[in-house]
């Protein structure tokens, strides 16, 4: 059965992760795989989340499951933080919402409802967007189309070309939008692009559906769900999938969530009755520990607050490197404009580096990135910052 099967290659990401490992280059710099990183290039775990992991093993009894839905007061943070605690779709009960395995998993159940519903669905990504989008949500059975969204040469979002592409987009399909810090990109639609779009899906009929994996990291926890919230409010059928990877820092625990809003909270109680089922049908019954940490911490103003306090300053310092970039291939003469890394938000950027370049780098240089030139923003610190800018402009 086994004897004609062929080796995969690495995957281009984390397979440059095991590359820097083995780099005995002393300079060297992991600008890969996106997770955020300290100024000691460590991705460390909160200090509320270790306060509320000492908590939770002092307190747990049992190791029992947990409901399929995930737990109640998990639920209801994970409501009050994307749509915020005042949102009328809460007020109405017109969700579901249901604890999946990290931002993948909450992609997948997802994908999985909606192909069991409507086999077939289209549903229109982003070109670019995050590498694990298509096979993700293609191998469930919905059919793909892609939207042009960033224009390489001047390196912005190109609106004109989304829209125009999206007014194809009719009833019954899907389009997936970044909540927020567009991996891999970062380049993010304004409050008034996101009304264009909220406007389009009203009048198409298309159901759009947001991957929000990075709230909190790009203008603040209210300032990234806009979008989210805006849609929520105008339109009658939308589906959130958000992750707690990033703004809790618990990638390796997979928490997230998929929240369905629909016209009315009848239609919302059956639709999260198939979403549990459909569930049960991949997993069966969700992991515990990083959700309850999650609700822990939400459910505590001190350890709410302390959270917030730090993921304030993770914000600052991945916007902060972003300007000390730019500012420093500035200061040592590279002519080629760079500003737009500043602009953008979240982890990612675009280099604008051809695939020789990006090559070069990684070979003489020890400075590690994909293909695409895309970088993660928070891989840079005060000490590698002199290094990256000299060789980026060597490679120029």
């Amino acid at each position: 059965m086994f004897d004609a099967i062929e080796a995969r290659p690495a995957d281009p990401i984390l397979g440059l992760s095991a590359a820097f490992k083995k780099d005995t280059n002393p300079n060297k710099i992991d600008l890969g795989v996106g997770v955020y990183k300290d100024e000691s290039g460590n991705c460390p775990v909160m200090t509320a989340v270790k306060k509320a992991e000492k908590i939770k093993c002092e307190e747990e009894d049992s190791k029992a499951y947990i409901a399929q839905a995930g737990p109640e007061s998990f639920i209801k943070h994970t409501l009050d933080l994307v749509l915020g605690n005042a949102h009328p779709v809460i007020r109405e009960g017109r969700h579901s919402c249901v604890l999946a395995p990290g931002g993948s998993g909450s992609l997948r159940l997802a994908a999985e409802f909606i192909n069991n519903t409507a086999s077939g669905t289209k549903i229109f990504v982003s070109d670019p967007s995050w590498p694990n989008h298509v096979p993700l949500l293609t191998s469930t059975g919905l059919t793909l189309e892609q939207y042009p969204y960033y224009d390489f040469a001047s390196h912005s979002l190109d609106f004109d070309a989304m829209m125009s592409s999206l007014k194809t987009a009719k009833q019954g399909d899907l389009v997936l939008l970044h909540g927020c810090c567009h991996n891999p990109c970062g380049a993010d639609l304004s409050q008034q692009q996101w009304q264009d779009v909220t406007d389009l899906a009203l009048k198409n009929g298309f159901v759009p559906f947001i991957d929000m994996a990075y709230q909190g990291l790009g203008d603040g926890l209210d300032e990234d769900a806009y979008g989210a919230r805006l849609m929520a409010e105008k339109l009658p059928e939308l589906i959130i999938c958000n992750s707690y990877s990033k703004n809790f820092g618990l990638y390796r625990d997979r928490v997230g969530a998929v929240t369905i809003i629909t016209s009315n909270a009848e239609t919302a109680q059956a639709v999260g009755s198939q979403v549990v089922a459909t569930a049960r049908q991949i997993y069966s019954v969700p992991p515990a520990h990083g959700a309850f940490l999650v609700a822990m911490i939400l459910d505590d103003q001190d350890l709410t607050r302390e959270w917030n306090d730090e993921l304030t300053a993770m914000r600052n310092r991945i916007n902060g490197l972003r300007r000390m970039l730019v500012e420093r291939l500035q200061a040592i003469g590279v002519e080629k404009d760079f500003s737009f890394i500043q602009n953008e938000k979240g982890l990612f950027s675009f280099l604008g580096l051809n695939k020789e370049q990006v090559a070069t780098l990684v070979k003489d240089y020890s400075i590690y990135l994909v293909g695409s030139s895309r970088i993660n923003v928070a891989g840079i610190n005060s000490k590698n910052l002199d290094y990256l800018a000299e060789s980026i402009s060597r490679v120029l």
